[in-house]
C-alpha cells in the first residue's frame, strides 16, 4: 500500500469519536474486548465492527487467550504518535513517490514563477 493511501485509512479510522476512544483507552495498556464493552457501554458487535476498521489501518493489534480478545495498540502509534504521519511530513517531497508529479510541478511552477518575479520586480 502506497503511504498516502495508508495515511488516509489510518485517518479515516481515526475520524469517528468512538474509535478515538478505543485508542485513548489502549494507550497506556491492553485491555480484553469485553472491558471495552462495559467502558464504553456498547455491545460485542458494535465494538468488533469498530476494532475491525481500526485493525484494517494497522492502529491496533489482537491476540487470542482461549475464548478472550485482549487489544493493544500497534507500533504504528508508538509513543502515541502516528509513526506512518510523522515520516510522511519529515520526509523531503521528492522522496514521497506518491507525490512525484506534484513535485515535478512545483519546480516547474518555482522556475516560471522566479523568472515572472524577477520580470516585475515584486520580490
Amino acid at each position: 500500500m502506497h503511504m498516502l493511501e495508508q495515511l488516509v485509512k489510518q485517518f479515516k479510522a481515526l475520524g469517528e469519536p468512538t474509535r478515538l476512544k478505543i485508542i485513548k483507552l489502549l494507550q497506556d495498556k491492553e485491555l480484553c474486548v469485553c472491558e471495552l464493552e462495559a467502558l464504553l457501554e456498547m455491545n460485542q458487535p458494535r465494538i468488533s465492527q469498530h476494532l475491525k476498521v481500526l485493525k484494517e489501518a494497522g492502529l491496533v493489534k489482537e491476540r487470542k487467550i482461549k475464548q478472550w480478545s485482549y487489544v493493544s495498540l500497534s507500533a504504528l502509534l508508538a509513543d502515541g504518535k502516528l509513526s506512518a504521519f510523522e515520516h510522511f511530513m519529515d520526509s523531503s517531497l521528492g522522496d514521497i513517490e506518491d507525490l512525484s508529479a506534484e513535485c515535478q510541478r512545483l519546480q516547474v511552477w518555482e522556475e516560471v514563477n522566479a523568472i515572472s518575479c524577477s520580470e516585475c520586480d515584486c520580490k
